[in-house]
């Protein structure tokens, strides 16, 4: 399979405003690529058009046939008074999972000790563990994540965001990632989209910290904390499974849209 999703131009509009213009994005398997911008930027809504929940006004979404997608909303409410246990709620996301494939998936996110726990009990780090062991319990081809830390201290959205990078390449998967969290996610990323209705820039993150348009609309402040998180890639997950190496790139690489 080779590009999974690539939305290629896309505008929309909503309630008479424009929310998205003139938009493009690709994620290819084994890359994570992470919308950032601010609040009201449309972020959200570029996923949801993304996943084909919103048609867009301009533009074209396509997406790689047969794909499976594993999804990680932004929030999950359950009512506390409800009766519902990690085990269920896995069940309800995929009935043909045996309890063998639950405790895999639970075990891969570190969360392997809740499975007979009550979901309103659990922590803010273990709900999100729990939400992407039931995303990989379809085992996607495409994981898309939105704001997948919240609730989550400092120290814990570091070790998810780890967590989903080092999923991701093992399992060949690409993901789609919203993020507000940007001095930490910017270690667990291949390329960053920085958003604000329209692409202001995009590339490696090294390269969009240092964008015009990105310092214009976060601050230099910001992106000074970046710089601390930033990482290179210096190995290639082949489509055998196998590791390569990627040869020596004189610069990171940054389109403005």
């Amino acid at each position: 399979m080779s590009t999974l999703l690539a939305v290629d131009r896309v505008s929309l509009t909503l309630s008479g405003h424009a929310v998205l213009s003139d938009v493009s994005l690709a994620v290819e398997p084994g890359r994570i690529v992470t919308i950032v911008g601010p609040n009201g930027a449309g972020k959200s809504t570029l996923v949801k058009v993304a996943l084909g929940l919103l048609a867009p006004d301009a533009g074209k979404v396509r997406r790689a046939p047969g794909l499976l997608v594993g999804y990680v909303p932004q929030r999950l409410t359950v009512e506390p008074a409800l009766p519902l246990s990690v085990r269920r709620f896995l069940a309800m996301a995929a009935p043909k999972a045996d309890l063998a494939a639950m405790n895999t998936a639970l075990a891969r996110v570190g969360a392997g000790h809740v499975l007979a726990q009550q979901v309103p009990e659990l922590s803010g780090g273990e709900l999100q563990r729990v939400m992407l062991a039931r995303a990989l319990l379809r085992r996607p081809h495409l994981l898309v994540l939105d704001e997948p830390v919240g609730g989550v201290d400092m120290a814990g959205q570091a070790e998810l965001y780890d967590l989903i990078a080092n999923l991701a390449h093992a399992d060949g998967s690409g993901v789609l990632m919203v993020s507000h969290d940007l001095h930490v996610v910017m270690a667990a990323t291949d390329e960053v989209v920085c958003l604000n209705r329209h692409v202001c820039c995009a590339g490696h993150p090294e390269a969009v910290s240092r964008h015009p348009e990105y310092l214009a609309l976060f601050g230099p402040k910001v992106a000074a904390s970046l710089a601390v998180y930033t990482h290179v890639h210096d190995h290639a997950h082949l489509p055998d499974g196998t590791v390569g190496e990627i040869p020596h790139q004189h610069g990171p690489d940054c389109r403005h849209g």
